[in-house]
Formats: C-alpha cells, structure tokens, sequence
C-alpha cells in the first residue's frame, strides 16, 4: 500500500514505494515518474515543455479510449493541462499501488478535483467534485528517460459525477 508524503500538499512521493529493496535503477525509475506524474497533474506546470527532461526521444503514450489522439508523453502532459483548466484544483488524493521491476514502472492513483475552474463546452463551472481511479504502467531506458506509458483510465465515472455529457466518453477518433 502506498503512503502519502508529509508535505503541505499531502501529495504522493516516491516515498510510498520505500518498503520494498529497489536497485538504483528502479528507484531513479520510480523517481522519475513521480516526477513526471507530478508535473502533468499540476495546474500551474503541465505542459509539454514541462516534462520533456523526463522523455526520451520517440517515446509513446497510449490510451485510446480516453486520449485517442495523443500518442507522446509530452502531448498527454499538454492535453492534460486542458482538463486542468476545467478541474484547477485537480490532484492526487494517493498512490494506492507503486511499484517497479527493471525497466517498468506500475502505478495506480486516486485523484479528484471539481469543476471550478473554465466551462466545459457549454458547462459553466459547476464547483461539482469528483473522484477517480486510473492505472500507468510506464517503461523507462537505461537513462531512466520514460519511453512508453500506458494509461488505464474509465472518464465515465468522473463525466458522471460533473454532470458532463457522457456521451463525449463514448465517442473515440478513429486510431
């Protein structure tokens, strides 16, 4: 079980994976994708710009239910911020599940937030709160740059408790 950090902010570190016996490598593995997740679930920072020191070159992101048209890791920091924009008070509530093995890294999160800050669509802001769960397995070079990251994510639950057309969670582009 993961455990939260002691900052002000009670946001997960890297911390919550300390009860296991990690190489080096799996730690700065883990580190970094700590960071990574951090950074592309903070309103103030994510961007593509933001992350990229944690990227390799050519890397890939897959979610094609829930981001379909984004297939970097830097494009699902900067498609994330828009989100971030409706739901500015977006964050981690815990790291439920963090591990890691070699090269991978498995992680499972809860996260909330409310509808606060722009529309969506034609939705004002609503100050509605939501809560949710999602799953990243990440695979990391030997320069412990992220190259992959696979997002399991089901949008419906958080769509449901905003109010938003859950409709938009069964539409998908063509892959």
């Amino acid at each position: 079980m993961a455990e939260k950090s002691s900052s002000s902010t009670n946001a997960p570190t890297a911390a919550a994976a300390s009860g296991s016996n990690y190489s080096e490598t799996e730690r700065k593995n883990i580190d970094n994708v700590v960071e990574y997740m951090h950074i592309a679930y903070d309103p103030k920072r994510a961007s593509a710009d933001a992350v990229r020191h944690l990227c390799a070159a050519h890397n890939r992101f897959t979610a094609p239910t829930t981001f379909p048209g984004i297939h970097t890791c830097e494009q699902y920091a900067e498609d994330h911020a828009k989100v971030m924009k409706q739901v500015n008070d977006l964050h981690f509530v815990h790291f439920d599940v963090l591990f890691a093995r070699d090269d991978r890294v498995c992680l499972r999160y809860t996260a909330e937030g409310s509808h606060s800050g722009e529309a969506h669509g034609d939705i004002e802001a609503s100050g509605k709160h939501a809560r949710w769960e999602a799953s990243a397995i990440f695979r990391l070079d030997s320069d412990h740059k992220i190259t992959e990251f696979i997002k399991d994510w089901n949008k419906l639950s958080m769509w449901k408790q905003f109010g938003w057309p859950i409709n938009e969670c069964l539409e998908m582009e063509s892959l």
